[in-house]
């Protein structure tokens, strides 16, 4: 009986100690399922830092401004048919290959990029599929008339959206090997959209349209293309800095805001004031060491002259009227030596001196009047053509990196164009050989002196 008890007894506590077991192990595997659960649980990112948001906000802009000058184009070819009427330069028909070529170039010549030569190609062709297929269907659906009256498939541009999808193209495979390959891409792929309009052969919203179009393919091509390999690149690993030489070598590109120094047409009674304009364009310089480079500039200047108030005291044909001088536009290029310094990885100071050329775009002279029975109540009375003149530049940038690659840079420069005008005046004048002799003949002498004060994003290679 003693036996029993005491095995009894045994059994018991074996019992409790098993259940004791058991529910220990159901507690804590519970509370590991609760830290399973809750470690999944991931904070919820904001709207504006999501992938797809990022990568959409450059088309989206693009849309918004081909819809926002839509109802304005004609007014902005106006602009190219005074400036550059008779231009015609077939360079676009080329240069938007140039980003693609580029790809394969440095495939060929073993520079490392996201991915490998066959997965490269299987996401261009990707790619041009998609920008093919959504150029055509809106071209031949929406049949817009080309400013050249040629066809009826001027919306949007297909050689943008190639040129675009080119240089997205570029920057997906070498973009983060050295942001100096994004800036040359879609700089390469500007200047083919710019081609585009200035041979009139495409109206700013195809332009902006098709440049949209380009990077929301190449976008999607590579979207599609990732989710079969299932990562985001084959080499992305190896790509953990910028690759260059540590030297403050750059492409930027500029824009800022240009403040005349001088009446520019000052000698040829049109002007009494100081004109505040703009100025935008491309920059960059090769570095031969840390401190020393040689470089250069392309850019476009534009001051609008404001109207002079005048009256006629012996004439009240047109009494109280205005003298109305189209806008003075600048189109210069420079070259010469750079100097920089740098205050610490982040900070560096740029300083440089160019010489070089500058063509002045023509223009009209109005007398304006509610006088005159005009629908515009102007009377055209001259026009003014400048010649190409020498220009020299000075300046100083100061820029922030945000990574060893990529920086913004506040800059400011001065320019000095020394401009020759001459005025042909109304071919009524050649009714009177006198006046004819004394007008047609203008010459005047001016001084063009201006600051110009904007910003650079600059890319370091």
């Amino acid at each position: 009986m003693k036996k029993i008890v005491i095995a009894t007894g045994m059994l018991f506590n074996l019992c409790c100690y098993q259940a004791q077991d058991t529910l220990q192990s159901r507690n804590l595997q519970k509370d590991l399922s609760l830290i399973r659960v809750d470690s999944t649980i991931q904070p919820k990112t904001p709207l504006f830092q999501k992938d797809w948001v990022k990568k959409s906000v450059a088309p989206a802009l693009l849309f918004t401004a081909a819809a926002a000058t839509w109802g304005e184009k004609e007014n902005i070819r106006e602009v190219r048919n005074r400036y550059l009427p008779t231009f015609k330069a077939k360079y676009d028909d080329y240069l938007q290959y140039a980003p693609a070529a580029t790809v394969y170039g440095l495939k060929l010549a073993g520079v490392k990029g996201r991915n490998n030569l066959g997965r490269t190609t299987l996401s261009y062709a990707t790619s041009l599929a998609i920008m093919g297929i959504l150029v055509n269907s809106i071209k031949y659906t929406a049949k817009v008339e080309r400013p050249d009256g040629s066809k009826n498939n001027s919306f949007p541009s297909g050689h943008t959206a190639m040129a675009f999808t080119n240089a997205s193209f570029l920057h997906k495979e070498y973009g983060m090997v050295n942001p100096g390959y994004s800036i040359a891409g879609y700089g390469t792929a500007a200047l083919t959209g710019l081609g585009r309009n200035l041979n009139n052969r495409h109206w700013l919203p195809d332009v902006l349209a098709g440049a949209g179009i380009g990077i929301i393919s190449t976008e999607l091509g590579y979207f599609f293309i990732d989710k079969i390999y299932k990562n985001k690149g084959d080499n992305l690993s190896l790509l953990s800095r910028v690759q260059g030489n540590d030297y403050p070598s750059f492409l930027a590109l500029k824009m800022g805001t240009a403040l005349g120094t001088t009446n520019f047409l000052k000698e040829s009674d049109l002007d009494d004031k100081k004109q505040v304009g703009f100025e935008g364009g491309l920059e960059g310089a090769y570095f031969f060491s840390k401190k020393w480079g040689v470089g250069g500039d392309i850019s476009f200047s534009s001051f609008p002259i404001k109207p002079l108030k005048a009256s006629l005291e012996d004439d009240e044909e047109f009494g109280d009227y205005e003298i109305v001088t189209q806008s003075l536009g600048f189109l210069g290029a420079g070259a010469g030596p750079y100097f920089s310094h740098e205050f610490s990885d982040r900070w560096q100071l740029t300083v440089k001196a160019t010489a070089g050329y500058s063509a002045t775009a023509g223009g009209k002279v109005f007398i304006k009047s509610n006088s005159i029975d005009t629908p515009t109540h102007e009377l055209p009375i001259a026009h003014y053509k400048p010649k190409p003149a020498f220009r020299w530049n000075t300046g100083t940038a100061l820029t922030y990196k945000f990574n060893p690659g990529l920086g913004i840079t506040l800059y400011a420069d001065y320019n000095e164009i020394k401009s020759s005008i001459r005025y042909y005046f109304s071919d009524a004048l050649e009714e009177s050989e006198e006046l004819n002799n004394e007008f047609n003949f203008v010459i005047a002498k001016e001084k063009i002196n201006y600051f110009t004060l904007g910003l650079r994003l600059t890319a370091y290679f």
